[in-house]
């Protein structure tokens, strides 16, 4: 099962010129003090991933006091430097000691809004990568890629003259450990030089999907993605009930033995995770208050069932659950109404503040009505299933129009002409009018209510 991930980050990004002269081309800024490195490398983490690999090379000091150590979400983040440039396949060897027997490897430099555990599925024992595979309508500046069914059959060299629209290596592939031994001398590219032998073998695969791709090779592209990325990355959820819902409700569930899915959970989940939607489960565990069982127990659980969905493809993206009851036995569990418990809404609450989700193509799916009050409460669509109803209900909720939703600068631009007109009519209209109409000299103080047209509403007697 894939934990790991390996990201190339050592390109000079020579064709952005001065926007990358002192930097690192994935870390150039996006959106405020937020790098385009920033994005991938939370995308990634949300799959699961535990380990990313940044293999740096150009200014990778910059890279290394930044990133080294940190942490984002459950991944831990490592810089191996590369002593001089390798190659995009070289680079690994760099790091040949710490990979694991399956990782996934992506350039700093792209993004592509895929199912990133998805790669393992067409992944056979005997093959030795899968790429993630991506078609655009206008192909003259990638290799374009040529597939069988799900096999990688050859390449063609970029071409500035193609017309038309053709499927691309969208940079991410998911490797066996074992393609160390074709890289032979560096540098090494692994789009020329490895692939191209994998695919001549029947050994490499691919997956076409259809999520958000971007790379920012060239100052227009950059320049895009400064203009899309922050609302293009605002994401529509799914927020799941647990018990009754994803699994069977045996009371108090627990045990990793007693976890038995719903029909069409886990098929929902992946529904989800191949929209590029958020998959969150929201869940009452009132056991902890009672001491039925631990968080820490509790969270083995929801591990175990991040296990069992990547076998299949599928993740959740978070889990938020509220361990308080008001009859509790465990006195720092032990209270009545928490704005976290469902019906109430706060679970729901921090999701949206803490992921970015887009509120208006949120939605909640729960067997019980505490399910659809708390989305009530928090401003959100729900439905409520019965056992077998759910990826229904899940598909149904993806495909629904939601209401357009303005960018940030339509947002700015659209306050900066409400402001306008209330400061012209205030300042214009407004004011000269009480002053004129409105002031009662008597009382010395203008009418608390006025008309738009500055004549007092109600004549004082």
């Amino acid at each position: 099962m894939m934990r790991q991930a390996v990201i190339l980050v050592g390109g000079r990004g020579t064709r952005l010129g001065e926007l990358a002269r002192d930097i690192p081309k994935p870390l150039v800024q996006i959106a405020g003090e937020t790098r385009f490195l920033d994005y991938l490398l939370h995308n990634i983490a949300r799959h699961g991933v535990e380990d990313i690999v940044l293999l740096a090379g150009h200014l990778a000091q910059i890279v290394s006091v930044r990133y080294d150590g940190a942490k984002i979400l459950a991944a831990t983040i490592r810089v191996i430097r590369e002593p001089e440039p390798a190659g995009t396949a070289g680079a690994l060897r760099h790091a040949a000691e710490m990979l694991d027997e399956v990782f996934l490897m992506a350039n700093g430099d792209s993004f592509f809004d895929t199912n990133y555990l998805a790669l393992e599925q067409p992944l056979k024992p005997g093959d030795i990568g899968a790429m993630a595979l991506r078609r655009v309508p206008d192909a003259a500046r990638f290799g374009r890629v040529e597939i069988d069914g799900d096999r990688v059959r050859g390449f063609h060299e970029k071409d500035a003259l193609f017309q038309g629209e053709a499927l691309i290596s969208a940079g991410v592939y998911l490797l066996r450990r074992r393609v160390l031994d074709l890289i032979t001398q560096t540098p090494c590219s692994i789009e020329t030089e490895i692939f191209p032998q994998l695919a001549a073998q029947g050994v490499l695969s691919g997956r076409e999907s259809e999520g958000y791709f971007i790379d920012i090779g060239l100052p227009e592209t950059l320049s895009a993605a400064r203009a899309q990325f922050a609302e293009t990355m605002r994401r529509p959820a799914i927020l799941f009930d647990r018990d009754g819902t994803l699994i069977v409700d045996e009371g108090y569930t627990y045990k990793l033995e007693d976890l038995r899915w719903q029909p069409g959970a886990i098929e929902a989940i992946r529904t989800a995770n191949d929209a590029g939607t958020l998959a969150i489960v929201v869940t009452n565990q009132s056991g902890v208050a009672r001491g039925l069982y631990s968080e820490a127990e509790m969270r083995r659980f929801h591990a175990h069932m991040q296990t069992e969905l990547a076998k299949h493809g599928a993740h959740i993206d978070a889990f938020y659950h509220c361990p308080h009851h008001g009859e509790g036995s465990i006195p720092a569990f032990t209270h009545a109404d928490h704005p976290d418990r469902k019906p109430n809404p706060g679970m729901l609450r921090r999701a949206l503040l803490e992921w970015p989700i887009d509120p208006a193509r949120a939605f909640v799916v729960g067997d019980t009505e505490l399910d659809t009050q708390a989305a009530a409460a928090a401003g959100l669509r729900s439905a409520r299933v019965a056992p077998g109803e759910l990826l229904g209900a899940v598909k149904h909720a993806l495909a629904q129009p939601t209401p357009k939703t303005p960018t940030q600068a339509a947002l700015k631009t659209e306050l900066r002409h409400r402001a306008a007109a209330a400061r012209a009519w205030l300042f214009d209209d407004a004011l000269p009018l009480w002053w004129a109409r409105g002031y009662d000299r008597g009382a010395t103080c203008f009418h608390e209510r006025i008309a738009m047209s500055g004549a007092p509403v109600a004549e004082l007697s």
